[in-house]
């Protein structure tokens, strides 16, 4: 229950600095798909969908690259204790899912 309530608080502060404080290519947006904290609190994983899908590299690069802005932006708002270390993954999971689409389009 308070994992769900931390990933839930997670995604609401961290959507709300990446769509101020960071700066993409004109067209390009992301969307956080799941947030996934440890047990103890000390790591994030956050699950980005991107759109256009061909802009995930440029976008996993400006992640890494705005990173340490990001969690400072976000330690100064949350208020607990261990701050999770944050790690972004691109999420395939409508890639996946259109893969799979596409093979039993073929089937029948």
């Amino acid at each position: 229950m308070r994992i769900t309530k931390v990933n839930e608080l997670l995604r609401k502060l961290l959507g709300e600095i990446m769509e101020r404080e960071m700066s993409l290519k004109p067209g390009v947006f992301i969307t956080i798909a799941k947030v996934d904290t440890s047990r103890d609190l000390r790591y994030t994983r956050m699950f980005i969908s991107v759109f256009p899908e061909q802009e995930a590299h440029y976008v996993s690069e400006t992640l890494k690259k705005e990173l340490a802005k990001i969690q400072k932006h976000l330690y100064s708002k949350l208020h607990m204790k261990p701050m999770p270390k944050i790690s972004f993954e691109i999420d395939k999971t409508a890639e996946e899912a259109d893969k799979v689409e596409k093979i039993l389009k073929e089937l029948f």
